[in-house]
């Protein structure tokens, strides 16, 4: 298979297939991001004979164990879909060919990804299977996205998936806690929630924010221009996002950045969700949960 680099996915994708369409970032300027410095590129786009032949390996190999069929494929780099949407659907029949079991097309999306695409590309991509993309919307902080370099503001956000809403995707978000600084995390939570409310995520993937040295961000806190939350703060912020969000959607802290998963179905199981929280902030070792942070080598 052409893998390039380190391979991320989410959690919930663990059972998809992944396919290598990018390797890197087409951004790759978010001030806290390390995810891809160990690749000698910033973006590259794979060749559609490279992911045949690995649609090819892949095919084999499942036939060789006796696997069960194929029902969804993800295709693994920062940001897919900021292909354009004929190069989009000449990868949909690709796939197609070779496991026509296979119903849905996931991948991670940046917000101005979802811009490059008219209203009728959108709606021909989802017929032909793309749904439940993971957007990194990181925050609805517009302070914390300008001053991250995240490249567009909430109202970009809100404008991009009301779109993704009316072409019936279905999406999912990545909530960074931390992102807004010490003292700034409850109010960008709930700024978040407040955007969220708006829209139609069916997951609000949570992970907290590790500063690692080779980070712009690291340089930022060296120089004085930007404070780190405590460990507990953060606990507090996801509370806060918590209890703000009236939408349905499942609420998930899975990733090895969060030291204590969570997970539950709001509204259905918020109280839980909550319960779990406070029992959190109100004994968890700030000196263990900064030393899980301190050991952790990925996000």
């Amino acid at each position: 298979m052409h893998f390039t680099g380190t391979i991320w996915r989410p959690p919930y994708e663990a059972s998809s297939l992944l396919l290598e369409a990018t390797a890197g970032c087409t951004h790759h300027k978010c001030k806290f991001c390390t995810l891809y410095n160990d690749l000698p590129f910033s973006f590259r786009m794979s060749t559609l004979a490279d992911m045949e032949e690995d649609l090819r390996e892949a095919r084999a190999q499942l036939r060789l164990w006796n696997k069960h069929e194929i029902k969804r494929v993800f295709l693994v780099g920062a940001n897919p879909f900021v292909l354009k949407a004929e190069r989009l659907l000449e990868i949909a029949e690709l796939i197609r060919g070779y496991f026509p079991s296979n119903r849905t097309i996931g991948c991670f999306a940046r917000v101005t990804d979802i811009t490059l695409k008219t209203d009728a590309e959108l709606l021909e991509l989802r017929k032909a299977g793309y749904d439940g993309i993971t957007i990194g919307v990181e925050t609805g902080d517009d302070d914390a996205l300008k001053f991250m370099n995240k490249g567009y503001c909430a109202q970009e956000i809100l404008t991009q998936c009301r779109r993704l809403d009316a072409a019936d995707f279905y999406y999912n978000f990545f909530y960074l806690a931390g992102i807004s600084g010490a003292g700034n995390g409850e109010r960008g939570a709930k700024a978040t929630a407040a955007l969220c409310n708006q829209l139609h995520p069916k997951i609000i993937g949570t992970s907290m924010l590790t500063v690692y040295p080779e980070s712009s961000l690291y340089q930022e806190i060296k120089a004085g221009n930007w404070q780190e939350e405590s460990e507990v703060e953060k606990y507090r912020e996801l509370r806060v996002l918590a209890e703000s969000l009236k939408i349905p959607v499942c609420f998930a802290a899975l990733g090895a950045s969060n030291a204590i998963p969570i997970q539950g179905h709001l509204p259905e199981e918020k109280e839980t969700v909550l319960s779990a929280l406070n029992q959190i902030i109100e004994t968890a070792d700030e000196n263990a949960l900064r030393e899980y942070r301190k050991n952790l080598r990925h996000l």
